[in-house]
C-alpha cells in the first residue's frame, strides 16, 4: 500500500456492502494523517461505484480535497472509484475468517479487514472499536502473516484472536454502524455513470490486452541465452568445429581482451559439454578462475543447475574452409572465414605467444589473401590469383596452429 495512495474500497457492514474512499496513513509536514470519504459527522457510503462517481463529479464538499494527492486521483479515469479485489473488507464477515484455519489466504484476508476497520474507528472516533483493539494486543500478531501461525503456538493464538473477535465484534460493528451515511444519487446519472465505467473499463483492457501482446512477442524475440548463469557471469561455452571433429571451452572478455579456460596458452578442450561441466566442479587452476564470476558458475555446477548452452555467436566451424579455399574467393564464405579467424586471433592474444604474427611476417602473402577475403584495408591492390591451392595450404596451417593449443582433440 503505497504512502499517500486514496484507494476505493468495498466494505460489508450491517445494512449490506458499500462503495467509499479510504486514505490509508500518509505523512504531511511530521504528521501522520488518515482519512475516509466524509464529512463533518460521517463517512460516507454509497450502494455502487457508480453512486460515488456521480457524488464526486457533483462537486460536494468532503474531507478528503485536503488530501495531498486528491488533485491526481481527481483527474483519473471513471474507473478510479471501482475497487480491485484485494480491496474488499468483508467486516461483518470477520467472525467467519476465524471459525477456519489460519490459511494463507485467512490470515491476510483478516489482516486487511483488521486495518481499515481500526482505521474506520480512529477516524470516526468510534469508542467500541478503538477500545477493542487497544485492548487486544495479539490482534497485531494477523499483521506477521501466515507463516506466525505455522509455528507451535501458532493455533493457540489464532484461537485467542478468534475468541476476542466473537466476544466483541458485534459492538465493534455496531459503533462503525453509528459513523456512517449512505447517499442516494439520481438514478439517471448513476446510469449515465455505469455507462462511463464500462467504456473506462473497456479502454484498460485494451491497453491491457496491447500490453501483453507487446510482452509477448518481446518475449519470443528475446534471445533465451539471456536469461542463462553464462550471462550472468559473462562467461560463455564456445564449440569449435575443426577437421570432423568438435569440441569445447570456455571463454570471456576482460577489458576487452580475451580470456579462455586454460593456462599457459593452452586452452582446456573437451570433446562434450558433459565432460567440460564435470570438470569445472572440482577445478579452479587456470585463467578464469580469476575471474570474479568464475565461483558462481562452479556453486551452480555443483549443485546440477548449470547446463551448457552455446550462443550462435560463440560456435564456430573452421568445416569445409580448406577445400573452399582451394577453389577460389567465390567459393569462400566470407563471413565463416571472418569468424573463424576471430577466433584464432583470439587464441593468440590469449596466449602471447605472437605466433600468429610470426607466421605472417613470414607469410606475407597469406596476410594478403585474408585481408582482402574480410575486406580489411592495407591489401596494397592485391588480388588473389590461380591457382588458390597455397592459400588453402596456408589456411591449413593456420588450422594446425590452433589445434596445437588445444589440450584435447
Amino acid at each position: 500500500m503505497s504512502e499517500n495512495a486514496i484507494l476505493p474500497v468495498k466494505v460489508s457492514l450491517t445494512e449490506g456492502d458499500f462503495y467509499t474512499l479510504w486514505a490509508p496513513l500518509w505523512k504531511e509536514h511530521g504528521a501522520e494523517w488518515q482519512a475516509f470519504l466524509g464529512d463533518d459527522d460521517n463517512v460516507l457510503l454509497f450502494r455502487s461505484p457508480e453512486d460515488l462517481l456521480v457524488f464526486l463529479e457533483e462537486g460536494s464538499p468532503h474531507d478528503l480535497t485536503s488530501h495531498p494527492k486528491w488533485k491526481s486521483f481527481e483527474s483519473g479515469p471513471a474507473t478510479r472509484v471501482v475497487p480491485v479485489e484485494k480491496d474488499y473488507y468483508d467486516v461483518i464477515g470477520a467472525p467467519a475468517l476465524l471459525a477456519e484455519r489460519p490459511s494463507y489466504v485467512n490470515v491476510s484476508t483478516l489482516a486487511r479487514i483488521f486495518r481499515l476497520t481500526r482505521s474506520l474507528g480512529e477516524v470516526t472516533s468510534a469508542t467500541e472499536t478503538t477500545v477493542f483493539f487497544a485492548s487486544h494486543s495479539v490482534l497485531g500478531n494477523v499483521e506477521r502473516g501466515y507463516d506466525h501461525f505455522a509455528e507451535d503456538r501458532g493455533m493457540s493464538e489464532w484461537s485467542a484472536i478468534g475468541r476476542a473477535v466473537l466476544t466483541n465484534w458485534s459492538k465493534v460493528v455496531s459503533s462503525l454502524d453509528e459513523q456512517i451515511r449512505i447517499v442516494d444519487v439520481d438514478d439517471a446519472r448513476t446510469a449515465d455513470a455505469a455507462a462511463r465505467i464500462a467504456a473506462a473499463r473497456e479502454e484498460v483492457e485494451k491497453k491491457k490486452a496491447e500490453t501483453e501482446a507487446r510482452r509477448k512477442e518481446e518475449a519470443e524475440q528475446a534471445d533465451p541465452y539471456d536469461t542463462t548463469a553464462w550471462t550472468a557471469a559473462g562467461i560463455d561455452p564456445v564449440k569449435i568445429s575443426l577437421q570432423g571433429k568438435s569440441v569445447y571451452t570456455l571463454r570471456t572478455y576482460v577489458d576487452r581482451q580475451p580470456v579462455f579456460l586454460g593456462k599457459f596458452g593452452e586452452i582446456y578442450t573437451f570433446n562434450s559439454s558433459k565432460l567440460l561441466l564435470r570438470w569445472m566442479t572440482e577445478n579452479d587452476d587456470h585463467d578464469l578462475a580469476k575471474v570474479s564470476t568464475w565461483e558462481d558458475l562452479q556453486l551452480s555446477a555443483n549443485a546440477g543447475e548449470l547446463e551448457v548452452m552455446v550462443h550462435q555467436d560463440n560456435a564456430y566451424s573452421f568445416t569445409g574452409l580448406v577445400h573452399d579455399i582451394g577453389r577460389g574467393p567465390e567459393a569462400v564464405d566470407t563471413d565463416q572465414m571472418a569468424r573463424a579467424y576471430e577466433l584464432m586471433a583470439d587464441a593468440a592474444d590469449w596466449a602471447q605467444d605472437d605466433s600468429l604474427n610470426s607466421y605472417f611476417l613470414a607469410n606475407p602473402r597469406m596476410q594478403d589473401y585474408i585481408s582482402y577475403m574480410l575486406g580489411a584495408p592495407g591489401t596494397s591492390g592485391y588480388v588473389p590469383s590461380e591457382p588458390f591451392n597455397d592459400h588453402a595450404e596456408g589456411w591449413k596451417e593456420l588450422e594446425e596452429m590452433l589445434v596445437k593449443r588445444f589440450s584435447k582433440f
